[in-house]
C-alpha cells in the first residue's frame, strides 16, 4: 500500500505558496483547495488548484493548464502520464523530477494567472 500522505505532504508543499495569497476554501490533513478571488460572470470564484487524498492515489489539479494549455508545452511524457482528464495530476509515490517538474508549472500557472489579472 503507497503512503499516500506522504505524497500529499509533497504535493501539497507545492501548492501552498501559492495559496497563502488566494482564498483557501478547504484545509485539512486530506485536502488543500485553493480559489482564486477573481469572481466570474457566474458569480462564482475561479478556481486555482487543489490537492487530494483519493482512495488509492493523490490528485493535484491546477485549472490554468486548463485555461491555457500551451502550459503544457514541453511537458514531459513521464508527467503527462500522470494526466487524468485535461487539469488533473495523479500520484501514488514519490517521483522527486516530476515534482520539481510540477512545481515548476505551477510557477508558470500562477504567473499566467496573475497576468490575466486573476490573481
Amino acid at each position: 500500500m503507497p503512503n499516500l500522505d506522504a505524497v500529499f505532504n509533497e504535493l501539497r508543499a507545492i501548492m501552498e505558496p501559492y495559496a497563502k495569497g488566494l482564498d483557501r476554501k478547504k484545509d485539512d490533513a486530506t485536502e488543500l483547495y485553493v480559489d482564486t478571488k477573481h469572481i466570474q460572470k457566474n458569480k462564482k470564484p475561479l478556481f486555482f488548484g487543489a490537492v487530494q487524498i483519493k482512495k488509492s492515489y493523490v490528485s493535484y489539479h491546477l485549472m490554468p493548464v486548463y485555461l491555457k494549455p500551451e502550459l503544457l508545452d514541453g511537458m514531459s511524457s513521464e508527467l503527462r502520464a500522470r494526466m487524468q482528464g485535461k487539469s488533473c495530476f495523479n500520484f501514488t509515490e514519490l517521483e522527486n523530477p516530476l515534482l520539481k517538474e510540477l512545481a515548476a508549472l505551477t510557477k508558470a500557472s500562477h504567473a499566467s494567472y496573475k497576468a490575466q489579472g486573476f490573481v
